[in-house]
């Protein structure tokens, strides 16, 4: 049995696809995964289940699919995987309260490395940008937002290739998939969390 948390792209921005999220988690416990909670509004799921990663993945699709009539996509990890990733953060993302940390989970098949060749060349002044696996680390100061390159990413056609979090709740979502986790995996999900602490819930993006 595998904890994972799913993160579901565009859901409940703008007043388009709308869900539910009570009813989402009674869609996932009828499809046969366990221990399902959502967090906050933006679609995010921990739960547990003895499928894989792509299993998983395929089956909240279709579900969303066939319960809520949206092709939603979803970017699936499991806790041991999330907590890897975020073991890696650079020291400065999430340390500042004036700048924006944005935690961009990029959907498979595309890779991190493709989404950043296709956004282009970090403007280091105004931007930090890493990645590890498929979990991109990007942080920019308030004040000069809206001259990253980042920050327009919306606009391009790889912002369908992403879904985005910010820091807190990226670190939230570990940390209940780090409760919910069956005690070996949990162990090690703790233990690679170590260096990346939750704070406290903030709003997703």
């Amino acid at each position: 049995m595998t904890t994972y948390i799913a993160l579901l792209r565009g859901v409940n921005v703008g007043g388009n696809n709308k869900i539910n999220m009570k009813e989402l988690a009674a869609a996932c416990r009828e499809a046969g995964l366990e221990n399902v909670q959502t967090y906050i509004n933006s679609g995010n799921i921990v739960f547990n289940s003895a499928n894989t990663c792509g299993e998983v993945r395929a089956a909240i699709e279709l579900l969303i699919n066939r319960r809520f009539g949206l092709n939603i996509t979803a970017a699936v990890y499991s806790a041991a995987e999330l907590a890897d990733a975020l073991a890696q953060a650079p020291a400065w993302w999430g340390s500042t309260k004036d700048a924006k940390h944005n935690a961009i989970f990029v959907l498979a098949p595309t890779t991190a490395e493709e989404v950043c060749a296709e956004v282009g060349e970090t403007k280091p002044e105004y931007e930090s940008v890493a990645y590890h696996g498929q979990l991109i680390f990007w942080t920019a100061p308030l004040a000069t937002f809206s001259m990253t390159r980042w920050g327009s990413v919306a606009k391009r056609k790889t912002y369908q290739k992403i879904t985005i979090r910010n820091a807190n709740t990226a670190k939230k979502l570990l940390e209940l998939a780090v409760a919910a986790a069956p005690a070996a995996a949990a162990a090690q999900a703790s233990a690679a969390a170590a260096t990346a602490p939750a704070r406290p819930p903030d709003d997703a993006l």
